[in-house]
């Protein structure tokens, strides 16, 4: 698990740590760094990817002719076992850059152990599902994997119902629980190597196709296929999982997340999975005030962005006593919202 990440001069991320729980909910106003984290984690996995040069990635106004470092520090702790691995850029004799890592610069771990780590942070993936993309008819695969718009969803559905049925089963049964209009997750197959999902009404047992599902149902079915995934990536991130979905369902989007990260609690034997997901909605935030130790505060000044963890905020108790968790939150109480004109 990744236990903090320290940000160096990455974008709005001049000098951040962002603690990190089995599952952490990010909670800030747009330019607080929630989704510059996310990204700065995605360049950690591969930092010599073409899109990350040190223009796009250094914090503003830094002098990039002179001496000039941009860093992402991850801590691990596995297995008891701690760990520490740097990615980033930084100066070279010749006036030039060059990319860093991953460097292991704590403890001493063989390469399996080392390989094992860097598996786990290549992984990595970011979901910020678009009906559309959910929805698309795809082509047929032997691995598919789904998309961090949801693509591919077909593929995943039709290859979970095929490897693993008693997954797929369990995945119809809650289907219903969270949308009670449904009670199927069916197929067709519009072209040769193509497919389709569609949706059987309970009653009268009508067929929606995909490309007819409301951006909400869509959504709920990306969430619900990745929580009974027999093999998760080991680390993900929700953005906005609140988008598209309506209130009351927010309940069992919380519990899809944590399937994730608590497989045990579900009766699950796979491994856990670390889940990040970022935030605009008190209604979600409202979920999680029995567990503040799995909300981070993000804010953002002079000085760039900073993460804070809800449960170390002084007299955090009695602030919790008597009103829900988001009107605490959007009151500015606790930081982490729109700076007042």
């Amino acid at each position: 698990m990744i236990k903090s990440v320290h940000f160096e001069n990455f974008k709005a991320l001049r000098s951040a740590i962002l603690p990190l729980g089995p599952f952490t909910l990010i909670v800030g106003p747009n330019g607080s760094g929630k989704s510059t984290a996310m990204q700065a984690l995605r360049f950690a996995s591969d930092p010599r990817a073409e899109e990350y040069t040190l223009e796009r990635i250094a914090t503003a106004g830094l002098d990039l002719t002179s001496e000039t470092l941009v860093k992402v520090s991850i801590n691990w702790s596995i297995a008891g076992v701690e760990t520490t691995t740097e990615s980033g850029w930084r100066e070279i004799n010749n006036g030039g850059f060059t990319t860093m890592g991953p460097l292991f610069t704590q403890g001493s771990h063989d390469h399996s152990f080392q390989d094992s780590v860097w598996n786990m942070l290549k992984s990595f993936r970011i979901f910020s599902f678009e009906a559309e993309a959910i929805a698309r008819t795809v082509q047929t695969e032997p691995h598919p994997e789904l998309g961090s718009d949801g693509s591919r969803l077909a593929a995943v559905l039709d290859a979970l119902r095929d490897s693993h049925p008693e997954r797929f089963e369990k995945l119809n049964r809650e289907l219903t629980h969270w949308l009670p209009e449904f009670d199927r997750v069916l197929f067709e197959t519009p072209a040769a190597g193509e497919k389709t999902f569609l949706l059987r009404t309970k009653t009268a047992q009508h067929q929606y196709r995909a490309c007819d599902l409301s951006q909400g149902t869509l959504f709920a079915l990306a969430f619900l296929t990745l929580a009974y995934l027999p093999a998760p990536p080991s680390i993900v991130c929700f953005e906005e999982p609140d988008r598209g979905i309506h209130p009351r369902l927010l309940r069992e989007i919380r519990d899809a997340m944590y399937r994730l990260a608590f497989p045990e609690e579900y009766s699950e034997t796979r491994p856990p999975v670390q889940v990040i997901a970022t935030t605009h909605s008190p209604y979600l935030l409202d979920l999680y005030k029995e567990h503040p130790e799995q909300i981070v505060i993000a804010h953002k000044d002079e000085q760039g962005a900073h993460f804070e963890r809800l449960s170390e905020k002084p007299h955090i108790t009695e602030l919790l006593e008597g009103a829900p968790l988001g009107d605490i939150w959007f009151s500015g109480i606790l930081g982490g919202v729109p700076s007042s004109p």
